[in-house]
């Protein structure tokens, strides 16, 4: 090749490469990064921990709101404050009670939040939607105090910066945030509410009792813990089993809610099984109903004295559905059973 072609040559690369610089220039801005300015100008995302109403749309998968009421169980008591004592609630998408330490650490993230930085981003569509800032992928926070608006921010993309965040009234500036937990904001609506569905002593229970469709446990808890199947000594009885048994419903919290669904759809209206703890000093009796299968193998449950219907797993569930072997030693299990009733009789005592 000759030296004036080589010359050429040479010119038109660099022309190539003096472009490609340019466009990732370009593409550097587009995307963003950390700029100087006064801390002083740099907006407040936290909220002050006394709010009192929260909305949080995650994208396009709905909204959450969370509103702090009255506590109707706790009627002629007084609050921190001298007035009546307050608790969270679910009013969106559904009306129900909430997971009160959940709704606990989610104010306290938000009282935490600050800006790091301000980031120089063009915020075009494109631009929007690659740092989930846009409203299909945005996680928007709202919370208010007495009906007035503390904060109104969108958070998108984490990176090295921190979180990135835009606020309401400043909506062409995007800004890193610290101190935000994704998970506290992102959980489905159900993972907002109260799963709990029995809390008690686990050393007060003294009795239990459970009806399926194979018969009728009786559990008697004296120096350790004994067993009837149908008013006959259970044969090879594990009081082991018994203890996980009472251990496992003395605490036990939901996966789901039969949300809209009614007692005829959930198999609840004649349920599959009936568990009853009685309780020492206790006249009260906490009752169980276990319907039929929800999904997988997980079945639908409630409370004898509530109305909402819970999903609870099939671990859990399996212990009051099944027959004798459940609490048999192992040498007897798959052992036959006394002979079973027909379903449907587990609503009968």
């Amino acid at each position: 090749m000759s030296r004036e072609k080589l010359i050429i040559a040479g010119a038109v690369l660099l022309g190539l490469l003096g472009v490609l610089v340019y466009r990732q220039a370009k593409k550097d801005e587009s995307i963003g990064a950390p700029t100087t300015a006064a801390a002083t100008e740099y907006p407040t995302i936290s909220a002050p921990d006394d709010i009192d109403k929260i909305s949080i749309t995650n994208g396009d998968k709905g909204e959450v709101v969370l509103e702090k009421v009255v506590d109707p169980n706790a009627a002629g008591a007084a609050g921190a404050d001298g007035g009546p004592p307050m608790h969270w609630v679910l009013t969106g998408p559904v009306h129900a009670e909430a997971n009160q330490q959940t709704i606990k650490d989610l104010v306290a993230n938000l009282k935490d939040l600050t800006v790091a930085s301000r980031i120089d981003l063009r915020l075009d569509d494109e631009v929007r939607k690659e740092k989930q800032l846009d409203p299909a992928h945005a996680i928007h926070v709202v919370a208010w105090r007495t009906g007035s608006k503390k904060v109104d921010e969108s958070f998108g993309k984490s990176g090295p910066a921190g979180q990135l965040v835009m606020v309401a009234d400043k909506p062409d500036a995007v800004w890193a945030a610290k101190g935000f937990s994704s998970y506290l904001y992102t959980k489905e609506a159900k993972d907002f509410r109260d799963k709990e569905v029995f809390h008690l002593d686990e050393g007060s229970v003294s009795a239990v009792e459970i009806v399926n469709s194979h018969g009728k446990f009786a559990f008697t808890k004296g120096d350790k813990w004994t067993a009837t199947f149908d008013k006959k000594p259970i044969p090879r009885f594990d009081p082991e089993k018994a203890k996980d048994m009472v251990r496992i419903f003395k605490s036990v919290n939901a996966i789901d809610f039969g949300e809209g669904k009614s007692l005829a759809d959930t198999g609840l209206e004649k349920p599959e099984a009936h568990l009853t703890m009685h309780l020492k000093g206790d006249d009260k009796n906490y009752e169980l109903f276990i319907g039929k299968i929800s999904s997988g193998t997980d079945r639908y449950a409630k409370r004898v004295d509530r109305e909402q219907i819970y999903v609870l797993s099939n671990y859990t569930a399996d212990y009051l559905t099944s027959d004798v072997s459940k609490y048999q030693s192992s040498a007897d299990a798959g052992a036959p059973a006394a002979t079973a009733r027909p379903k449907g009789d587990a609503g009968k005592k």
